[in-house]
């Protein structure tokens, strides 16, 4: 029971975060999705991107490993493009379609939270393989998750303020 309520409050967590990240999103246009305000930030795509490569790291590879469909989910170019410590490219060009961002970032989502409404309960607390993040067991992860998700939600905010977009909070 305590491990049903668990990885619920960590999925509700999730679903928060998500909602806090559109609704910086909402109101920036895509025209200004590849501009660094400043050398060296990552931008909106990059932010975007990012958060789809992991989620589907940290909800669906860490705790069932990678599957055929995850092929469907986003490919294995996406990932490379927008792992940790991938250097963002100014130029539209070296990146996919906004319009793919964004169908990867909602198709990750999408199936991260079906897999947690069927989460074998049993396996939250098995262990993952080095390197982690914050936490060494699966349900980890999925806290993580929230947490990860939240902290680009504050780099966004922070790219909000720098394109001249006002505060959402």
């Amino acid at each position: 029971m305590a491990e049903r309520v668990l990885l619920e409050a960590a999925r509700n967590q999730i679903v928060d975060a998500r909602r806090y990240t559109l609704s910086l999103l909402d109101d920036i246009d895509q025209s200004e999705w590849f501009r660094q305000p400043q050398t060296g930030l990552n931008h909106i795509a990059w932010q975007v991107g990012h958060l789809a490569m992991a989620m589907y790291g940290l909800v669906l590879f860490r705790q069932r490993g990678r599957v055929e469909e995850d092929l469907d989910l986003m490919s294995s170019t996406f990932r490379k493009k927008f792992s940790r410590g991938s250097t963002p490219a100014d130029s539209a060009d070296d990146y996919p379609p906004i319009s793919e961002i964004l169908e990867v970032l909602n198709r990750v989502y999408d199936r991260a939270l079906e897999y947690l409404d069927d989460y074998p309960l049993e396996q939250l607390n098995d262990p993952v393989d080095e390197p982690y993040a914050a936490y060494a067991t699966k349900l980890g992860c999925v806290i993580f998750c929230a947490h990860h998700e939240m902290l680009h939600a504050g780099q966004i905010g922070m790219l909000r303020r720098l394109l001249g977009k006002p505060p959402v909070r």
